[in-house]
């Protein structure tokens, strides 16, 4: 079997609920998983020497350019070698963190990762996306999330990675904190409950799946 490439991108740490979900999954994961902490070792920001140095002879980079393209080489290599995806993408002021999009900018390369048929399409993806308020259908703020639609067009799309995207959502998460909300504190706590309970059981999906592909 494969690893698991697990990604995160919340700045929280251990206070992350996105990350407590996402230990959810990994304590029903059942076999090797490869993380990469977008918080505590973030990758830089698309640059002109990375965006040139993909279409530049290898045996003509500059230094900058050799530097940006091995960057994009490891990056690129991690996803492409991991059989499923586990990524915790918070929502920050209604879209996902620019550590995510960051690295998505460093690994979405035409002809290497999207662009025709994707390698990795088809591959098991959970992505888990904790925000403060609820963005439901019905909801005052309904419309105004620009994370989950947004993954779903660049990891799921078959014109992009073509992943089989599943999202685990905990919702209403300054419930405990902000009196405001104090009234939708057992809707915030169903919505754990539900999370984690998802997200086991993704786990226990996912690893059968991949281990029946090996």
């Amino acid at each position: 079997m494969s690893y698991l490439l697990h990604i995160d991108s919340s700045s929280l740490g251990e206070a992350s609920v996105s990350r407590q979900v996402a230990r959810s999954f990994l304590e029903g994961w059942d076999g090797k998983v490869v993380h990469r902490d977008l918080a505590a070792a973030p990758v830089p920001h698309i640059s002109a020497a990375g965006v040139t140095a993909r279409d530049t002879d290898p045996a003509r980079y500059t230094d900058e350019q050799a530097a940006a393209a091995a960057m994009q080489d490891t990056l690129i290599e991690e996803i492409l070698g991991a059989g499923a995806y586990l990524f915790t993408v918070p929502m920050y002021n209604l879209t996902l963190p620019s550590a995510f999009k960051a690295w998505l900018d460093q690994i979405l390369v035409h002809g290497r990762t999207i662009g025709g048929s994707s390698p990795v399409a088809g591959r098991p993806t959970v992505v888990v996306s904790a925000r403060g308020g609820s963005y439901a259908p019905g909801a005052p703020r309904h419309g105004f999330d620009y994370v989950v639609p947004v993954l779903d067009a660049l990891l799921g799309h078959k014109d992009m990675l073509g992943l089989d995207v599943t999202t685990v959502i905990p919702e209403l998460t300054m419930a405990p904190h902000s009196p405001a909300l104090a009234a939708l504190l057992p809707k915030h706590e169903a919505s754990m409950a539900d999370a984690h309970d998802r997200a086991r059981e993704l786990a226990a999906t996912i690893t059968g799946r991949t281990a029946a592909a090996a």
